[in-house]
């Protein structure tokens, strides 16, 4: 790689000055960095913070009624990087010569970016004739190359095959391969990582390294995931209502930062590697475009504000230290520095009653429970040629008074498992008991009583709740549904809106009007009308910032203190889990393979599954981030249409595949049984330590004849 004079690699992106507005509402605001070959910039900050409008506007990708300024200055294809290209106000051709061929995007959902009636070799195999002079054989070729680079099994045949074909951490990795396709200079990654399970996640980010690698690009990873960021990136830019507030080397920034929001951000992150009793929500929300506060925009959330504050925006400075390696737009970032100051000691601990010594009585017990699907084949005369076996062995039981998560990869049964129990009626299989009764043989009263007893919170709060009704009305649906009385409707609805910490006056409101946030506590306070004992939780806070996050689930800990709630939190951030969580069940391929206290999962997990999924989990600190050991499953789990004897984890076990002779054999015949009661594990060889981290799914790839990488085509 060629150096400067300064012994530093070359500028291959030159951003300054860049503005955009959309219809006259500044969505950008002067943004300034530089992204230098081989360099990862990460690009972090709260919806609405303008990453993506910055990252769409280096390629000229945003909407019509998008008005761009500044300068994105592309350098030249020399060893020395002569000439260059300006990308702002370039025209329609400028612009396709650059995409594709110098500058490779990745966008967030790979499902919609692909064009679904295409196979994805022939997408791949087009990026590739787009920009350079090979025959269709020989881009078929390179695709298949590149498709095993980044990890894909059987790429040959895999290339044959369509989007919907593919699971969603392959079509990332389908989409990263096009990006790299043709050695671009940099990589613009936009939330890559953000719909994924912590294991896919793991497997993609791995495969975005190696493909940067291979390419010698420089990397702007767009991101809200603090530990995505603090394990990937070599500099850090934080965004805040359109401008970068703070950027400095991802070590220095994490460990000492210089401004409230930064601060903010890194306090409101749940860690894995220990429990906190509470998290620090920053206060507020983000101002939104056109209507920007005078002064600095941060100002009316930052308790550290001062009169000054509001007199002038700050400006991105090194202030006294002199260091221009780390910028801070705050007027008081030396006293920042100079102090060390925590998160906890600038913004608002919230008061969070301690968790109960011991739980109550019995809840919930799921024994054995399955639930198969009709496979069906046929247009006009339909007949069922398979089965998918969703659940195949799921046990549950939750306490009053206690949380008890329930965590695993997509397609692993949770929200089938949610479904058949909300349902309130036999299962296919198994057992399903509710505060001692048996869902066998209800009668209609029965069942419309329990059903008050049971309530949910839905993922999306916005999809949730009736956008025709205004709050009071939503809030009160479960009531009147009870057969409630006017005057108690009356009386609930303030106390209820109170609870969740929005005002009385709310209530004639309507959804829209409300941030995503604030519409998850009304569906919380919904969810509380009826008085429940168990709140079912499906991924409450997955589809939320982490500043927002916090706040939620300070909220949920607060009324299960004072509610006596029992919670079944259902959720694939481990994160999120070990912070709230009393005790985990761990679920694969539709059977429960590990249970026991949060303590106990976190600390001691005993299924080679529960290693792999914890260590996936992403810590926002750079240092400890780079020194973990990975546990990278290979492939995805296997398909629920097959009845698999013996350890259905086993394709995917490091443990497995370290066995040989007779214990090779008991995995493959026997299938596993965990202990009654107490840390129980599914597994023959319950923690055993791993002579081995996994194997990476790019671990093997080497540069070869026709692979890209080893030089820049033509």
């Amino acid at each position: 790689m060629s150096t400067t004079t300064d012994g530093q690699a070359p500028v291959v992106l030159d951003v300054s000055g860049l503005a955009v507005d959309f219809d006259g509402a500044p969505a950008v605001r002067g943004v300034d960095f530089t992204l230098r070959r081989g360099e990862v910039l990460g690009l972090v900050g709260e919806s609405g913070s303008g990453k993506s409008a910055t990252a769409l506007a280096v390629l000229g990708l945003l909407p019509a009624n998008a008005r761009v300024r500044g300068s994105v200055r592309l350098a030249g294809s020399g060893a020395a990087g002569e000439g260059g290209t300006e990308l702002v106000g370039a025209t329609d051709r400028v612009l396709s010569s650059v995409r594709g061929r110098r500058i490779g995007m990745v966008f967030q959902d790979p499902l919609s970016a692909f064009t679904p009636v295409y196979r994805i070799g022939d997408q791949i195999a087009e990026a590739i004739r787009t920009h350079r002079d090979v025959s269709r054989e020989r881009a078929r070729a390179e695709a298949v190359d590149l498709l095993d680079l980044v990890g894909i099994p059987e790429p040959a045949t895999r290339a044959q095959g369509f989007p919907h074909e593919f699971s969603g951490g392959m079509r990332q990795r389908a989409m990263i391969a096009m990006a790299v396709a043709n050695d671009p200079d940099v990589i613009i990654a936009d939330e890559p990582t953000t719909a994924l399970d912590v294991t896919v996640q793991a497997q993609v980010l791995d495969v975005l390294r190696t493909a940067q690698r291979e390419t010698g690009a420089a990397l702007l990873l767009v991101s809200h995931d603090l530990g995505v960021i603090a394990g990937a990136a070599d500099r850090v830019a934080v965004m805040y209502a359109g401008r970068v507030v703070e950027t400095a080397a991802a070590a220095e920034l994490f460990r000492r930062p210089r401004m409230p929001y930064t601060l903010g951000l890194i306090g409101a992150v749940p860690r894995i590697d220990g429990p906190s009793d509470v998290l620090v929500p920053i206060p507020g929300a983000p101002p939104s475009a056109g209507r920007l506060p005078k002064g600095c925009a941060f100002a009316p959330r930052c308790p550290l504000a001062e009169e000054r504050c509001t007199a002038a925006e700050p400006a991105l400075a090194a202030g006294d230290t002199g260091d221009e390696s780390h910028l801070a737009a705050c007027v008081r970032a030396d006293e920042i520095a100079e102090r060390g100051l925590t998160p906890a000691e600038v913004f608002p601990v919230p008061s969070v009653p301690e968790r109960a010594a011991s739980p109550g009585g019995q809840v919930l017990r799921v024994t054995g429970l399955t639930k198969t699907f009709p496979v069906l084949k046929g247009t006009a005369f339909k007949r069922r040629v398979g089965s998918i076996h969703a659940v195949d062995g799921v046990d549950l039981s939750i306490r009053a008074g206690e949380t008890l998560a329930l965590v695993g990869e997509s397609g692993s049964g949770k929200s089938t498992t949610l479904f058949e129990l909300l349902n309130l009626v036999r299962p296919e299989g198994g057992d399903i008991e509710l505060f001692g009764r048996s869902l066998d043989g209800l009668s209609k009263s029965d069942r419309k009583a329990l059903r008050g007893r049971v309530q949910i919170v839905f993922q999306d709060p916005m999809a949730s709740l009736d956008p025709r009704m205004p709050v009071g009305d939503i809030v009160a649906e479960p009531l009147r549904t009870q057969g409630a009385d006017r005057a108690t409707v009356a009386r609930r609805i303030p106390e209820l809106l109170t609870q969740v910490g929005l005002e009385p006056a709310h209530a004639t409101r309507f959804p829209h009007e409300f941030s995503g946030g604030q519409r998850q506590r009304i569906g919380i306070a919904r969810a509380l009308s009826v008085e429940p004992d168990l709140l079912v939780l499906d991924e409450p806070v997955s589809a939320l910032d982490v500043s927002v996050q916090a706040g939620v689930l300070n909220l949920l800990q607060r009324l299960k203190a004072e509610l006596g709630l029992a919670y079944l939190f259902v959720s694939h951030d481990l994160s999120v889990v070990r912070h709230i969580a009393d005790r985990v069940s761990v679920v694969y391929l539709g059977r429960t393979v590990e249970t026991g206290t949060a303590e106990e999962v976190f600390e001691r997990a005993r299924h080679p599954y529960t290693q792999a999924l914890l260590s996936a989990v992403p810590l926002p600190d750079p240092e400890r981030e780079r020194r973990r050991t990975r546990i990278l499953l290979a492939g995805d789990p296997p398909s629920p249409t097959r009845r698999y004897e013996g350890c259905r984890f086993r394709s995917r076990c490091p443990v497995y595949a370290e066995l040989g002779g007779e214990d090779r054999q008991r995995c493959e015949r026997d299938v596993p049984v965990g202990e009654a009661a107490g840390h129980s594990a599914a597994c023959h060889f319950p923690g055993r330590p791993l002579t081995v981290s996994g194997t990476s799914p790019t671990a093997a790839v080497r540069s070869r004849p026709g692979s890209p990488g080893r030089s820049r085509p033509a």
